[in-house]
């Protein structure tokens, strides 16, 4: 599958983005596909994750009440709605997915080394 993550820009704190994750090649359906994101001179962090029916998703504490994570497997796209942005929100976002299930363990769906296909990443820059 590939992924293609659209959506980043420019937003002042408080502010909102919706990031999209397209999909192409394959059913977006059988994969958990998540967003991660990555700062200057940081490791690549976990955001959210949802399963490939869409009936479990996952965050990071840093997000809890203020992203949220969709998908619509009809249109094999997947999305993450971005509210009450912070500069430290500042970020590359890329859209990841796995074939495995990400249901069991914490550890496994937020490592990015468990994802085997990722989009090119999308910029979120918040000013304060």
């Amino acid at each position: 599958v590939q992924l293609q993550a659209s959506g980043g820009g420019l937003v002042q704190a408080g502010g909102s983005l919706r990031l999209t994750c397209a999909a192409s090649g394959r059913t977006l359906s059988r994969y958990s596909t998540a967003w991660f994101r990555q700062a200057p001179g940081k490791e690549r962090e976990f955001v959210m994750a949802i399963t490939g029916s869409g009936g479990n998703t996952y965050y990071t504490n840093s997000v809890k009440g203020r992203f949220t994570i969709s998908r619509d497997n009809a249109k094999n796209m997947m999305y993450l709605q971005m509210r009450s942005l912070k500069p430290e929100d500042t970020a590359l976002y890329y859209c990841a997915a796995t074939e495995r299930t990400i249901t069991l363990s914490l550890l496994f769906r937020t490592n990015p080394k468990n994802y085997n296909y990722w989009g090119q990443g999308t910029q979120v820059t918040v000013s304060s």
